[in-house]
């Protein structure tokens, strides 16, 4: 594995994301080539971490995905010169109960990749006391070791003066320190960022924040903070990951604004195992080509394009005929799409595939968040039934009507039974769940 670090956080809101992008090109513009990951599943931060450093950025998860996997998918960092992860919510945050192998923390995966972690403070309000706060940080896991910060969204020089100052007499080390700058904050919706094809302005802002970052940020000492984990050598995988099997031989997947949600690492293991995947803009009226065997509606944001799905005749007919012969599957979003109807935000309904009996509604907002387990009461593409698979359901969405046998039977983090279990009506299948991985 090449030299690495995981940024972190006490919580959420701190600049994460926007640091990670601003030291990915900072890191690239030197001349290295940087691999992002990002701890925990998410979609959209990903896409904006390959815009920063020109690379696929892939999730690594320790609730939903073995050690193997995690092993597997870190793998694709060989041949870099710097690992860059992002972690998700606060360092320790995580799930009660252990899933695959840890609780879904970044913490998990800096002590399984034994990776260093620079914490991003954000002492507004503060003085002193966000050294009290590192320092709990520092010494909360044993093998976590934290070896020091960045401070965002520092209020004046007096004030940086007495963050460092605190941090000194913690033994704390300061790689440096950024003011507030609201012009290079990335906007949000109410999945997480706005995605970040659709950021018309996301080139000027990675490069305004890595010039910052370059100014302000001792990259020399991160990159030695980086080095050091090599100091120390990842244990040999015991048995090498499942295989992640293809829904099909040739996989017609709708991919654009509306349906961008899938995981890099399953297309990944899908060409790995041979398959073809053929894209298809639902946005830009294309169907499924008819020499697929499969089809794959991906989650992603058919709420805020619900109309033009509806217009978008070819789309309509094609996925219609298709799925008179083939399998259609959607997970999220793609499974909304797969329904009768879905009624947007403003109580408008329109009209979706009827390929299953769901009716779904963003006038009536419900957050529905978590890990799940589904076991397959039905064969969907790439398992059969009985099959366990590991993931998360995070949507907005609210089911009206779910007439169609359940695909799953679900349970969360802590082992409780999961109302929303999917729907199966001959070949078409879908929930809200979002596969990540298999279940030994």
């Amino acid at each position: 594995m090449p030299p690495g670090f995981v940024i972190s956080a006490p919580a959420s809101g701190t600049g994460k994301t926007t640091l990670a992008l601003a030291l990915a090109r900072a890191f690239s513009q030197r001349g290295l080539r940087v691999q992002c990951f990002k701890c925990g599943p998410d979609y959209i931060d990903p896409a904006f971490h390959a815009a920063a450093s020109g690379r696929q950025s892939y999730n690594i998860d320790s609730w939903s995905m073995s050690q193997t996997r995690i092993a597997a998918v870190a793998a694709r960092a060989s041949g870099c010169d710097l690992v860059i992860a992002e972690g998700a919510m606060g360092l320790f945050d995580g799930t009660a109960s252990a899933g695959a192998c840890g609780h879904g923390s970044s913490a998990d995966i800096a002590a399984l990749m034994q990776w260093p972690v620079v914490l991003v403070i954000d002492p507004s309000g503060q003085a002193q006391t966000a050294a009290a706060v590192a320092a709990g940080l520092k010494h909360f896991r044993r093998g976590v070791h934290v070896a020091g910060v960045i401070l965002n969204r520092v209020a004046s020089p007096r004030h940086e003066s007495l963050v460092r100052d605190g941090m000194a007499e913690a033994g704390i080390p300061v790689f440096g320190a950024l003011p507030r700058q609201s012009q290079i904050a990335l906007p949000e919706r109410h999945l997480g960022l706005v995605q970040a094809e659709e950021h018309a302005s996301l080139e000027t802002l990675i490069d305004d924040a890595s010039h910052l970052v370059a100014e302000r940020v001792d990259l020399d000492a991160l990159y030695d903070v980086a080095r050091s984990s090599l100091d120390s050598s990842l244990p040999a995988p015991i048995s090498p990951a499942r295989s992640l099997p293809p829904p099909g031989q040739r996989i017609a997947l709708a991919r654009d604004a509306a349906f961008s949600f899938i995981y890099p690492h399953l297309l990944d293991a899908w060409r790995d195992a041979g398959s073809e995947i053929v894209s298809f803009s639902p946005l830009a009226d294309e169907g499924p080509r008819d020499d697929c065997d499969v089809c794959w509606l991906p989650g992603g944001y058919p709420e805020l394009h619900a109309a033009q799905i509806t217009s978008a005749e070819n789309f309509m007919i094609t996925m219609r005929s298709f799925a008179q012969t083939r399998p259609v599957h959607g997970e999220c979003g793609g499974y909304m799409v797969m329904g009768q109807g879905l009624v947007s935000a403003d109580g408008t309904r329109h009209e979706m595939l009827g390929l299953l009996g769901l009716e779904t509604s963003f006038a009536k907002r419900k957050l529905h968040l978590g890990y799940r387990v589904a076991e397959l009461l039905a064969p969907a593409p790439g398992h059969c039934a009985g099959s366990r698979l590991r993931g998360h359901e995070f949507h907005y969405a609210t089911v009206l009507s779910q007439p169609d046998a359940p695909l799953t039977r679900a349970v969360d983090a802590t082992g409780a039974p999961v109302a929303e279990a999917g729907s199966v009506r001959g070949r078409a299948t879908g929930s809200f769940f979002h596969f990540l991985d298999t279940e030994a």
